[in-house]
């Protein structure tokens, strides 16, 4: 009974010195997550900062895709109508193509120096560089704004490690939410953001402190709990990580190629399959999906997220989608009321399926990894995404062009074959969520 009572103090000794020195005085990262180990209730003020970054970025994505067919059409590059949304495409890409170049660096400058460095340099790339292209006079200007853009641009990935540094477990799936509810909004604020920043989220320990901590209390745990100290895994040997950043290129080829195509479908004249839109008629379709967006993302999805798990979501929410897709062709016989309120629906309703996808896959992404390579994991997320969505906007723009080709094709004429392509990229997408392909990290 002794000995048992000994080893029971012990191990309660040991429990209270790890509380103790669980936070190193000086330490941002400890600052960080001493406050939120303390804090009670809705983390509100640091789910509003992070909407408020990624909102400052996301404009550089989608905010293009109503108006660039008619850009391109005023450059006069194009020698045919049809071949607008070809070169409209190359736009789109150019951006994807910096960004993919580049992602990595990023991640890992933030893994090193910090979140806020990156955040910053982002930030300012997007008020000089979207300036420069909506000034431009000529396509080749255009194309490299637009690539310089994406190569400055590195607060994507870095804000999805940041959402889940800033709010307590509990709370992860809301700041994920945030990072994917400012994207489908497509919003921007200026870059008035570095003084929301001040606070970092690395640890900055020394490491021979550490050690001699640990030794002293006689367990070697107490840096890895802090996660310091132990050799890094490699990421690429990191199944659930690979897996779920490869399931992620996938929803998201989907989700840019769908956005440009939307634009160019709804603008092609009604002789070519398209629905006559103006941008106008464009930006309120999607200011209407994405304020439906906003009230899902900050008040369902954190539901449905605790109660089902994100990779269920993402299964059902992506099979979901095909029939909504294949419904695009139908609803562009209707006209007038009918079609607004029809194509309204269904945009909102495809805009809050693949937020809710990504929202669910990054989830994934950042649990799979620990904080000390959380950057470095979304630098490489954002590399091989940018890459693959380089062929997004130009393929989805090439799409359009052959369908309005072949109006008159026996099989799947005109846009059937454009929503057809797109649910095969989805469908893809769907069946990579099942094991043994998708494995979700499970903590000790």
């Amino acid at each position: 009974m002794a000995e048992g009572g000994c080893s029971h103090d012990y191990e309660e000794e040991e429990e209270t010195l790890l509380q103790k020195d669980k936070y190193v005085e000086g330490c941002p990262g400890c600052k960080v997550d001493k406050r939120t180990d303390i804090r009670r209730g809705l983390p509100i003020k640091e789910v509003l900062l992070i909407w408020i970054i990624i909102l400052s970025t996301a404009l550089t994505i989608t905010s293009l895709f109503p108006f660039v067919y008619f850009m391109v059409r005023d450059f006069g590059i194009a020698e045919r109508e049809e071949d607008i949304s070809y070169y409209a495409g190359f736009v789109g890409s150019s951006y994807m193509l910096g960004r993919a170049l580049t992602s990595v660096v990023w991640g890992t400058i933030a893994d090193r120096y910090g979140r806020r460095i990156v955040i910053i340099i982002g930030c300012a790339a997007v008020v000089v560089f979207n300036t420069l292209f909506g000034l431009s006079v000529n396509f080749w200007m255009a194309l490299a704004t637009r690539f310089l853009l994406g190569t400055l641009t590195g607060v994507f990935g870095t804000t999805k490690a940041y959402a889940c540094e800033l709010v307590g477990d509990e709370y992860h799936a809301l700041g994920i939410s945030a990072v994917s509810t400012a994207w489908g909004t497509g919003l921007i604020i200026g870059p008035a953001l570095g003084g929301f920043l001040a606070q970092e989220t690395l640890h900055t320990h020394p490491m021979t402190k550490q050690l001699s901590e640990a030794t002293m209390q006689g367990s070697e745990e107490v840096i890895d709990r802090r996660g310091k100290g132990s050799p890094k895994e490699s990421l690429l040997k990191n199944w659930p990580l690979v897996s779920s950043i490869a399931v992620y290129c996938v929803f998201s080829l989907h989700d840019l190629a769908y956005t440009e195509i939307f634009s160019l479908w709804a603008e092609n004249p009604r002789r070519l399959g398209g629905l006559g839109y103006t941008t106008e008629d464009v930006g309120t379709v999607l200011s209407i999906s994405g304020v439906g967006l906003l009230v899902f993302q900050s008040s369902l999805y954190p539901l449905f997220e605790r109660i089902f798990g994100p990779i269920a979501l993402c299964r059902f929410f992506g099979i979901i989608t095909i029939p909504l897709l294949t419904s695009y062709h139908y609803i562009a016989k209707l006209n007038g009321i009918a079609l607004s309120i029809v194509l309204n629906c269904a945009s909102l309703v495809k805009n809050i399926l693949s937020v809710s996808v990504l929202t669910g896959l990054a989830i994934l992404q950042n649990n799979a990894v620990d904080q000390r390579q959380r950057g470095a994991a979304n630098g490489i997320s954002i590399a091989l995404v940018s890459l693959l969505q380089t062929l997004g906007p130009a393929g989805g723009g090439a799409l359009v062009s052959w369908a309005t080709t072949r109006l008159d094709a026996s099989f799947l004429p005109g846009d059937l074959m454009i929503f057809f392509v797109l649910n095969v990229i989805d469908a893809t997408g769907v069946l990579m969520t099942f094991k043994p392909f998708l494995v979700e990290r499970r903590h000790n």
